[in-house]
């Protein structure tokens, strides 16, 4: 096995508080010859594992993990010092005794006094028979690559392991209904897609027939999981298939990461744990992701559940800090009416961002200081207002401080005499308040109508963006 990593659970305890039953838990471990060595009890959450609990065990390798309040069901791992662990299913019955050895920790294993564990530990048992029958036959494909009708009897053997896996786990749903184990088991199960028949003489059947899969599979992904059980988001699977889904089965758009979210985050509606994870996680994600515009995700997700009280566990502090960022942001997203600014050029005429006559209006702001401001700004005319001047595109580049000596000495320095060069040395149009200036350079890209079409783009991104643009125009 290989060592794992693992983080302190008091990272999560902010996030995650589970409402405990009544009653305590008592786990004894014992393994043969592990005497006077700690055994790590750690969860799965999130795509990570968190600490539990460590206790030593004794002389015979004893160790008794006990607490007053019961562990929130999910999927456990006892972690050694040499790197081997095991899982193990706890939900009902937290008073239990498990043994086994160091040379064989599942085989040799045995659990009483939970029946969800013991049947857990006969899935984990099945399930490394079928790995080791499949693994024999690859090898024996491996060997055979060149014989087709060997491998036409290996792959039937191949389908006829997955048929009694899939068995396996269709038994295990429909005989333990209403335990934890089933619902783990059947929420590691893939949607079944149906043989799909097309008319006769349909066009294109192959890529007609692909896309009628996908979209099963994409509209029946979440069949399997049940989203008021908050046991599952102690798996290590529940968050990568979530992951999964938002990352490759939907379009990386606004609108539609925002709904998708939504209608995720709304599964779990009646289950306070449930719901409180999928919220800051969807959260979380677009308010960190990379995607340009994916901001406008974020503010419908914080409009929909923060700023509407639907999250008591947010502390006023922070609500306060998100509606002061939701607000800052909101000007500045996506298909806006980019606000009107009125600044004078060096001569002191003044110049209106929204007569600018132009198909594409780049709008930089700047200081000379910076010193990303200093590489990309002579960039920017040079490879971009020079190159696309003639074809409609204008730049209203804002020069965001008061120096005007050092703002001409920029201009003249670096030349860039033929695009509109303006400031606001007492800030009367708060410009930093209504474009999210937090750093230089920031750079808004406009459509004809002086509609935000792009942001934050680098200077070498530009020429792609903005032949697509002027080709839509």
């Amino acid at each position: 096995m290989n060592r794992l990593r693992f983080f302190l659970p008091l990272i999560f305890s902010l996030l995650l508080s589970p409402i405990f039953a009544e009653g305590g838990h008592e786990i004894k471990v014992k393994i043969k010859e592990f005497g006077n060595q700690d055994i790590i009890l750690a969860y799965y959450f999130n795509k990570s594992m968190y600490v539990r609990d460590t206790v030593k065990a004794d002389a015979q390798g004893l160790a008794v993990f006990t607490g007053s309040e019961p562990l929130p069901g999910g999927l456990y791992l006892f972690y050694l010092p040499n790197g081997k662990f095991f899982d193990v299913l706890i939900s009902e019955g937290q008073n239990m005794s498990i043994s086994t050895d160091t040379l064989d920790l599942i085989g040799n294993m045995s659990i009483s006094g939970s029946e969800e564990a013991g049947l857990f530990l006969e899935y984990q048992r099945f399930i490394g028979q079928q790995q080791a029958k499949v693994n024999s036959l690859r090898e024996e494909m491996a060997a055979n690559a060149e014989n087709q009708e060997a491998l036409d009897v290996l792959n039937a053997k191949l389908e006829d392991l997955n048929k009694e896996v899939a068995a396996y786990w269709e038994n295990a749903v429909t005989q333990y209904p209403g335990t934890f184990y089933a619902t783990f088991i059947k929420a590691m199960q893939e949607p079944v897609i149906p043989d799909f028949e097309l008319p006769e003489g349909t066009q294109n059947p192959d890529s007609i027939l692909q896309a009628k899969r996908y979209f099963y599979y994409r509209d029946h992904y979440f069949d399997n999981i049940d989203f008021q059980d908050a046991r599952l988001l102690r798996t290590p699977f529940f968050a990568h298939k979530i992951d999964n889904y938002m990352e490759r089965m939907i379009v990386q758009v606004p609108d539609t990461v925002a709904k998708t979210s939504i209608d995720i985050i709304e599964k779990s509606r009646g289950n306070e744990e449930m719901f409180r994870f999928l919220v800051q996680l969807m959260y979380n994600r677009t308010n960190e992701s990379k995607i340009m515009g994916m901001d406008a995700a974020m503010v419908a997700l914080a409009d929909k559940y923060y700023l509407a009280g639907e999250t008591p566990w947010a502390d006023e502090k922070f609500l306060e800090n998100l509606r002061t960022r939701v607000g800052e942001i909101r000007p500045t997203l996506l298909g806006s009416l980019a606000r009107n600014l009125k600044m004078e050029n060096e001569q002191g005429q003044v110049f209106s961002l929204h007569e600018i006559n132009a198909a594409v209006t780049i709008l930089a702001f700047y200081e000379p200081s910076c010193g990303h401001c200093k590489k990309e700004i002579p960039k920017l005319y040079k490879e971009v207002f020079e190159k696309y001047r003639n074809k409609g595109v204008q730049v209203f580049a804002v020069y965001t401080m008061a120096d005007r000596e050092e703002w001409t000495g920029f201009i003249n320095e670096h030349e860039l005499f033929d695009w509109i060069n303006v400031y606001d040395p007492y800030h009367q149009t708060r410009f930093r308040n209504f474009y999210d200036i937090r750093s230089t350079p920031m750079i808004y890209i406009l459509d004809r109508e002086k509609k935000i079409v792009a942001k934050r783009l680098d200077v070498e991104q530009m020429p792609g963006f903005l032949d697509h643009l002027l080709n839509k125009q």
